[in-house]
């Protein structure tokens, strides 16, 4: 299964703007720019969009882990919030913090910590901050 989104960047990284946009059409020509990523501008910027997948992976692996214990959550909410610093090495990622609360019948404390924490190191976007990234690279004159 492959899934993609694409990019477009016209001037320069202070001036400059862009979009973004998603093949299933979710996304389609979201502007983002130097102000929505440093500043408050508005649109959107690419940790908005690593917190958003974050939060929709890790609930969905929470809700997955909740099922394999034989139970069926009413609810469950997640907020990522991305830590975005500039180190010596560059703007980095450094930490990503998940708020979850659930409504979940029939669960007891134990059973939900350890689903949340199977979700928590088990969905793929918490996986990916681990990851071999690869790169084909064209230049078109």
């Amino acid at each position: 299964m492959k899934r993609a989104a694409s990019a477009v960047w016209q001037g320069d990284l202070k001036a400059g703007k862009g979009t973004v946009s998603t093949e299933s059409g979710v996304l389609s020509h979201t502007q983002y720019s130097f102000t929505t990523r440093f500043e408050n501008g508005k649109g959107t910027n690419p940790e908005e969009l690593v917190a958003a997948a974050h939060a929709g992976c890790f609930t969905m692996a929470l809700s997955a882990q909740l099922g394999e214990a034989g139970l069926i959550p009413e609810k469950l909410e997640t907020k990522a919030s991305v830590t975005f610093e500039k180190l010596e090495a560059g703007w980095t990622i450094t930490q990503i913090h998940l708020e979850v609360t659930g409504k979940v019948p029939k669960a007891s404390v134990a059973a939900w910590e350890k689903a949340t924490g199977a979700a928590k190191t088990g969905c793929p976007i918490s996986r990916l901050f681990n990851t071999t990234i690869t790169m084909d690279a064209k230049l078109e004159g």
